[in-house]
């Protein structure tokens, strides 16, 4: 619910696929961020091309309030990256309740041929495909650092995950003391719409 929401896309070749499965790199949920940034190192040494897109909050607002669903920003976050880095065979982790229709959304938007690429849109493959998970470690890396970035700014807000008490806290906190919500604040997410709501319901009873 806070920063930007971070979609990353790595190209490999066979011989660098096989080093990254021998290194060790699995699903970015099941390492520490200290493990991330060191995979995310060697990932970068070795893939042929890296391609990350960075959605800001403000972006992510403005185009739910022009009715873009949040499954379609991703969309066309994952088909700009399908684009650029133009695989062979293209692994992807479903941001679809329906994989297969997430897929044909993909190779529809980037003008993928099914001659020129395999797509293979799984729900879980960041834990079921070695260069998945490849791009999720890189993906969590740069959210994190931007989420450190704002920490200087802003104090240690958590993780901005509607799921971190700390974030939560922060958010509340900042309604309770009537304060404008910083610009990296999800405002059309579900929890800080309802925070709010929460909020203003409160501060009304106090004023009757």
């Amino acid at each position: 619910m806070f920063g930007p929401m971070v979609v990353c896309g790595v190209l490999v070749d066979l011989d660098s696929l096989e080093f990254l499965k021998k290194a060790g790199v699995k699903d970015s949920k099941a390492l520490s961020a200290k493990r991330r940034e060191t995979y995310t190192k060697t990932i970068r040494e070795v893939a042929s091309k890296i391609a990350i897109e960075k959605i800001s909050a403000l972006q992510i607002d403005t185009s739910r309030r022009k009715g873009t669903n949040l499954n379609e920003i991703e969309v066309n976050a994952f088909a700009t990256i399908a684009k650029k880095l133009a695989p062979t065979e293209l692994y992807m982790d479903a941001a679809d309740v329906n994989s297969k229709r997430f897929g044909n959304k993909i190779r529809k938007k980037s003008g993928l041929s099914s001659k020129e690429c395999k797509i293979v849109s799984e729900h879980k493959a960041d834990s079921k495909y070695v260069i998945v998970s490849a791009a999720s470690i890189v993906a969590k890396t740069e959210r994190d650092t931007a989420i450190k970035e704002l920490h200087g700014k802003y104090g240690d807000f958590g993780s901005g995950y509607p799921s971190d008490p700390k974030s939560i806290a922060f958010l509340e906190n900042l309604i309770r003391n009537d304060e404008e919500l910083p610009y990296f604040v999800r405002r059309t997410w579900e929890s800080v719409s309802r925070a709010v709501q929460k909020g203003k319901s409160v501060q009304s009873t106090l004023d009757f």
